[in-house]
């Protein structure tokens, strides 16, 4: 190799390392903070996460994100749904994780099966029976024609934090009989907690779960 091939060789290699020096600075350190920032400064909430709080200020969840309310289950049975709050949607989902025991999800996704598929019909079949059982009282009972399709059904995420205000009415006598409360102070709470349509004309009225469940916990404390 010659002194000339040498000399070309070591500007190419400085040039390449100034590049990659430039390039990890303006996109690695540079960019990821300006948009860390931008995101801070106008949408804190948000990049944080959407975390919900309690009365008292404590973190409860994410507003974006569905979490069940069970009961720890005994080795090698399935955890039971705490009646004392009202339920999610079904998380049927693309997965499970040994560690988020709260939510039967690792990725976000549908369970991708057709309406006749087998194994969809038998977890409705078993939801619809689940919910009847579940949400009949002394005083209510629940028909299988009274049940929404959300009640037994994950949504297209399996993430959804939200449930039909059909949902939670059908859930408002249990959780009053669970809680010592009165039916008209849990219809009031739910009633508190329904959003109408965005902008009022998209998606659906809807019920978030967390933030009813936590304002529920207060109330039953008082």
């Amino acid at each position: 190799m010659t002194k000339n091939s040498v000399r070309r060789s070591a500007r190419l290699l400085g040039a390449g390392l100034r590049a990659l020096l430039v390039l990890t600075l303006v996109c690695g350190v540079l960019y990821p903070l300006t948009v860390t920032g931008v995101a801070q400064a106008l949408f804190p909430g948000r990049a944080d996460g959407s975390k919900a709080r309690d009365a008292e200020g404590r973190v409860v969840g994410s507003a974006l994100i569905g979490q069940r309310y069970d009961l720890p289950g005994n080795a090698g049975e399935e955890p039971r749904p705490d009646l004392r709050w009202f339920q999610p949607r079904p998380s049927r989902g693309l997965g499970t994780s040994t560690v988020n025991t709260r939510y039967e999800l690792l990725l976000s996704g549908a369970t991708n099966r057709s309406g006749d598929n087998p194994e969809l019909l038998a977890w409705v079949k078993a939801s619809r029976a689940a919910v009847v059982r579940e949400n009949s009282t002394a005083t209510y009972r629940v028909r299988p024609a009274d049940v929404p399709p959300d009640a037994v059904t994950s949504s297209g995420s399996g993430l959804d934090p939200h449930i039909s205000p059909a949902y939670a009415a059908l859930q408002v006598h249990r959780v009053a009989a669970r809680n010592g409360l009165t039916v008209r102070e849990v219809e009031r709470l739910v009633a508190r907690h329904t959003g109408g349509r965005t902008l009022g004309f998209v998606g659906e009225p809807r019920v978030h779960v967390l933030g009813l469940n936590t304002a529920l916990r207060d109330l039953a404390r008082n």
